[in-house]
């Protein structure tokens, strides 16, 4: 096979072999392989340069940390507000310049149906079907968000497993749904649970049972559910008589509405006195405990999608500022 030498020494590689695919007709995986060697060529030597950005990442996402921290500790409702808003606007800047239409189709959808939600629940005078309307809303995209993390995560593995050839499907295409189908489920799960979080706040305090600080507004009658302000026996749209739960503070609610205030809202206080509320015994039955551990799952996830990418923005100037590659 004959060699030639390479006419334009700039680019990459120094020899040039006559029947070489060119780069216009090779496979993307092929593409990817070409510019992850143009990568090391560039980068050879630079191992003093990557440990002073590796330690610059480190320190900034130590303090970054210990910042957030103190911040949620000492002023919540900031925290609570920049977290949303960074989780609701950072994803759609990213989607739009790398035109993933599909993301934003569905988050548009996402945001026309809470936005009115939000506006039902921020109202002067809340009507008493309201509560229960908006912790619906909630619970089914809390348990939405549960079926597709769940589903993506099952197909990653069915993947892993090497079960996808069962059926003839190529590895990268299981992959990529079940990764798309977990991002789905993880970020939508978070954000309508900090949605719910605010919308429960707002009508609670509308109602005149709950108040953040001090004594409650109204005092609240032995047969009357704090949460939705209505009767606790009366009857539901299906027209029965719903289930009440008791809490160890002897307050009384309905089952939907207690439920909905703990899970969904993430409230773990009664919503009249305030004592601490006992998940894990409120959630005898062991399939019910999985909604309670994701709910866990995505508060772990919120830091990941609002302030990682803040971070790692911080950390790229800063070693463009040095001049580090």
């Amino acid at each position: 096979m004959d060699v030639v030498e390479d006419p334009h020494p700039e680019q990459f590689g120094a020899v040039r072999l006559q029947n070489e695919i060119p780069y216009e007709d090779m496979t993307d995986e092929q593409k990817w392989r070409v510019e992850h060697a143009k990568l090391h060529a560039k980068h050879k030597g630079h191992e003093q340069m990557h440990m002073e950005m590796f330690l610059i990442l480190v320190v900034t996402l130590i303090v970054a940390q210990i910042a957030l921290v103190q911040w949620k500790k000492r002023h919540f409702k900031s925290y609570q507000l920049c977290t949303l808003l960074g989780m609701w606007l950072i994803p759609v800047f990213v989607c739009v310049q790398r035109q993933w239409w599909r993301f934003l189709v569905t988050w548009v959808l996402y945001s026309s149906f809470s936005t009115f939600i939000w506006y039902k629940a921020t109202r002067p005078q809340i009507s008493g079907t309201t509560p229960r309307f908006v912790y619906k809303w909630f619970l089914f995209l809390h348990k939405l968000s549960y079926v597709l993390g769940i589903g993506g995560y099952l197909l990653i593995m069915f993947t892993l497993l090497g079960m996808n050839l069962i059926f003839g499907l190529r590895a990268n295409v299981t992959m990529d749904a079940g990764l798309l189908l977990l991002f789905y489920g993880l970020y939508y799960g978070v954000l309508g649970r900090d949605m719910a979080h605010i919308c429960t706040d707002r009508m609670a305090c509308k109602i005149g049972y709950y108040t953040q600080e001090g004594l409650p507004k109204k005092v609240l009658e032995a047969d009357v559910c704090a949460v939705c302000g209505n009767h606790l026996d009366a009857e539901n749209s299906e027209g029965e008589s719903e289930a009440t739960y008791r809490l160890s503070c002897s307050h009384v609610f309905h089952e939907f509405c207690i439920r909905g205030w703990c899970v969904v809202g993430k409230q773990q206080t009664c919503p009249y006195c305030k004592e601490k509320v006992d998940l894990k015994r409120m959630f005898k039955n062991p399939w019910e405990k999985p909604h309670l551990f994701f709910g866990q799952l995505l508060d772990w996830i919120r830091y990941l999608v609002a302030w990682q990418p803040l971070i790692v923005t911080f950390v790229q100037g800063v070693n463009k500022v040095f001049g580090l590659e």
